[in-house]
């Protein structure tokens, strides 16, 4: 063999090792920690188990992702836990919007949200208003009646304290001259639950958290906090659309991120992982079932966003008083 002929097959063998080793700069060597910043029975329990499912099912990855719930104060749990963790390779959490909310009333938690790798944004959820069929209320208009005939003896059941929940709350006392009290559940599923059971009056629940019970006709939405009608319910109309108070529609990102600290690679392979989940046909059945909305976004996409949720939810707590 001659030496150009050498060094051509040096050289292409070279090229297929390093991009052989560029292909596999990280696998995980342990199963995964895959931390819930929610309680169970919530949209965040029921995604996570979900992608989890996902990833066994199509046999994704060959260790597994092991869902840790970690609810308490409104996500300082997860959020403090994540930012100490060994093992940040190891290490990712599925969010709500209280992945800016809680830094942000919470400043001693020391926790920068854009500290955390972007993996991906895998939809944006849904807020729907919901009170028990026995109210007698089937319109909005009914409900603004009824609850400010009430005042603080209305009961809104949700997700934590100063969280999405509780803004679509204070946006509704504040902009309609409400006085309905606020009490926060560590999930989601303890807040559809009640309200079925009518220890509660209402609730802004996803809709995967109430939808079984709507499905069982306990439960009524009257109006949507999107810009437009959800598919999953075409009778009942947006906040918007009423035209009562000024425009108003919240959605929260599920996302999942990497502990602050997680290398590239890692970063990369997780991103790699969950546009899989993403694009499989259990994911995409979902999104439609459930109602979320929003395409997969990462890497510097997912940062401006959360740049902008931060930005945006700041404002809306000043304005409530949750922070100065």
């Amino acid at each position: 063999m001659n030496l150009v002929k050498k060094l051509v097959l040096g050289a292409t063998a070279l090229g297929m090792v390093a991009t052989a080793t560029a292909a596999v700069a990280f696998e995980p060597s342990k199963p995964v920690d895959f931390v819930i910043m929610a309680g169970k029975g919530g949209g965040a329990d029921k995604m996570a188990r979900l992608m989890q499912s996902i990833v066994e099912k199509e046999g994704l990855a060959d260790k597994p992702l092991v869902p840790t719930n970690k609810s308490g104060g409104s996500g300082a749990e997860a959020l403090t836990y994540m930012k100490g963790v060994n093992d940040p390779d190891h290490t990712i959490m599925v969010t709500l919007n209280s992945f800016f909310t809680t830094p942000l009333r919470q400043p001693g938690l020391k926790v920068d949200s854009m500290a955390f790798a972007p993996v991906g944004r895998m939809a944006e959820d849904t807020f729907l208003l919901w009170v028990h069929k026995d109210e007698g209320i089937s319109t909005f208009q009914e409900f603004l009646a009824e609850a400010g005939k009430r005042g603080n003896k209305w009961v809104m059941g949700g997700t934590g304290k100063n969280s999405e929940d509780n803004i679509v709350t204070d946006h509704l006392n504040k902009a309609f001259g409400l006085d309905i009290k606020y009490i926060p559940y560590k999930g989601g599923g303890a807040v559809a639950k009640d309200l079925a059971g009518k220890q509660i009056q209402s609730s802004v629940n996803n809709p995967s958290e109430a939808l079984g019970f709507y499905e069982s006709g306990d439960v009524i939405p009257l109006v949507a906090f999107t810009n437009e009608r959800l598919p999953l319910f075409p009778e009942v109309p947006t906040l918007n659309e009423i035209g009562i108070g000024e425009p108003f529609a919240y959605f929260m990102q599920r996302a999942v991120v990497g502990a602050p600290g997680m290398s590239d690679e890692a970063q990369a392979y997780y991103t790699e992982l969950f546009t899989k989940v993403y694009a499989s046909d259990d994911w995409q059945k979902y999104k439609k079932s459930k109602s979320l909305m929003g395409d997969f976004i990462s890497g510097s996409d997912l940062e401006d966003y959360w740049a902008t949720q931060i930005e945006r939810h700041e404002k809306i707590l000043k304005a409530s008083g949750a922070i100065k």
